[in-house]
């Protein structure tokens, strides 16, 4: 008697095989990371302690400022009374989770963009901005008050 393989069984095999085969891209961001740093950045007030502008460290123009970011996408800086505001949202572009900053006032204007998110958690965040223009990289870090 002939050993015969049915082509049902070959096709069944072949489809099992590719989908057992397939994962998930694990350079994403999860969709929940993006509402995890909007529940970090919004609890208590921050302060800068590095801001690294294409290697000019500048991190003394945002000293004693307390930063609050609130729900409505707002941000306040505070430094003996006196305030300055801004906004701020989270997205996910081009794979990345980025904080977008915007402010009017001197020295935070220079703060304006959107900074990819290369470490969090409830006591630090660590910014970068790649500049398209070749003009150098930022860093940028808030730790919690």
């Amino acid at each position: 008697m002939k050993n015969y393989i049915h082509p049902f069984i070959i096709l069944l095999f072949i489809s099992v095989a590719s989908f057992t085969s397939c994962k998930k891209d694990d350079n994403s961001p999860s969709p929940s990371s993006s509402s995890v740093l909007n529940s970090t950045i919004q609890q208590g007030n921050w302060r800068i302690t590095n801001f690294n502008d294409s290697g000019n460290d500048e991190t003394s123009d945002f000293s004693g400022y307390a930063i609050q970011f609130n729900s409505n996408g707002t941000v306040i800086a505070t430094k003996n009374g006196s305030t300055t505001n801004g906004t701020w949202n989270s997205v996910i572009d081009d794979s990345k989770l980025k904080l977008v900053l915007l402010f009017s006032a001197i020295p935070f204007d220079h703060l304006n963009d959107d900074w990819h998110v290369i470490q969090q958690n409830y006591s630090i965040i660590k910014l970068e901005d790649v500049s398209g223009g070749g003009s150098g990289t930022d860093y940028l870090t808030f730790e919690k008050l």
